[in-house]
């Protein structure tokens, strides 16, 4: 038995999904089923007898130290976490509650937990935190990409909340000798992506006719990982990763912002032309650059690759078609998620034009 945090989230999801798809291990979930957590994502496990969902709170003591001394699990996954950048800007507090007293008290119920346990059970047990590479900053043009050792310079009120995450996952196993593991990711993509984000924003409004937002000029440079490769690197982790280690997870592809865009556009224009026979790039439109906007990420996975063996399965050219052709299957999912308070929170974060 695993207990997963945020499985009901975009990479949360995936991973819990993948999990059950590949192996016979039942999964306890536990989301509090915030706006990014949808049920719909889990749908086809709705019956599946080795998922067991629990909706409540990281933070809540009672209810964690409830389900570990009821399901006794081998590991938790912590995916819990509020996530978006924008979101953090206009209500930071939220990310702290989270990130920071969240991840804190959920350490607090895992090691009350494994102090517990016999001396077998302690040994083989494990605390995997997902982070992201935003906690090292933003990197010049030229500069190498970050390493695990990179020191953490956050810019962003999320990635301060999850450096502080990240610091007190470090402080426990050095303190208390809990059994942990971080991967540190950078952007992902694919299925059951909310469409705050880049990329399935993109693809609901260049579908609905809208505008696609790019920030600034829309040569902020990311990297690009497949969820799916995340999923897959976190498991790869959680098997064979050395106690108290960081593992960056990347996908190798670098991108600037605009460029995805077009490339999402030039494949829509393929798979779902626009009744005018006009090119989806045709929508693009430059909105006002986020405040402290990060110029540059770039992840060097070349640990995991070498001592676990990991690497991405996907390229970006392969991830991204994918992706698209996802969306366009699943529009009754997309129609969902993006009712009520997200069609809200658009418009106030790049204008009504985008809810016309």
């Amino acid at each position: 038995m695993i207990l997963v945090t945020g499985g009901a989230g975009f990479i949360g999801g995936n991973f819990v999904l993948d999990w059950l798809a590949l192996c016979d291990e039942p999964v306890v979930n536990l989301d509090l089923l915030t706006y990014a957590g949808n049920l719909e994502t889990l749908g086809s496990l709705a019956n599946h007898p080795g998922h067991h969902f629990v909706q409540g709170d990281i933070g809540d003591a009672a209810l964690v130290a409830r389900l570990l001394a009821e399901h006794q699990p081998r590991a938790v996954i912590n995916f819990a976490a509020e996530s978006h950048v924008d979101r953090s800007i206009t209500g930071p507090e939220a990310f702290i509650q989270t990130n920071v007293v969240g991840t804190f008290r959920l350490l607090e119920s895992v090691r009350a937990y494994w102090s517990g346990l016999p001396a077998a059970s302690q040994a083989a047990f494990r605390f995997l935190h997902v982070s992201t590479d935003e906690v090292y900053g933003s990197l010049e043009k030229t500069a190498p990409a970050f390493t695990e050792n990179h020191r953490y310079e956050p810019n962003s009120p999320y990635s301060a909340s999850k450096a502080a995450s990240d610091h007190l996952v470090r402080a426990y196993h050095h303190t208390y000798g809990l059994p942990v593991l971080t991967t540190n990711c950078s952007n992902n993509y694919g299925p059951y992506h909310f469409p705050e984000k880049l990329i399935p924003l993109c693809i609901h409004n260049a579908l609905a006719g809208k505008p696609l937002p790019i920030y600034g000029d829309g040569q902020q440079i990311r990297d690009w990982l497949y969820v799916k490769d995340h999923c897959s690197a976190i498991r790869r982790v959680l098997e064979a990763g050395r106690l108290g280690e960081v593992y960056n997870v990347g996908g190798w592809n670098e991108k600037a912002n605009l460029d995805v865009v077009k490339t999402l556009c030039a494949i829509l224009d393929e798979e779902q032309p626009r009744p005018d026979g006009q090119s989806y790039a045709e929508q693009i439109s430059f909105v006002t650059d986020r405040l402290g906007h990060d110029r540059r990420y770039a992840i060097d996975a070349s640990k995991l690759e070498r001592e676990l063996g990991w690497k991405p399965a996907e390229t970006f050219e392969t991830g991204i078609r994918k992706t698209v052709r996802w969306y366009l299957a699943n529009q009754d999912w997309v129609a969902h998620i993006t009712s009520g308070s997200y069609r809200d929170w658009t418009a106030q974060q790049y204008g009504d034009t985008l809810n016309a």
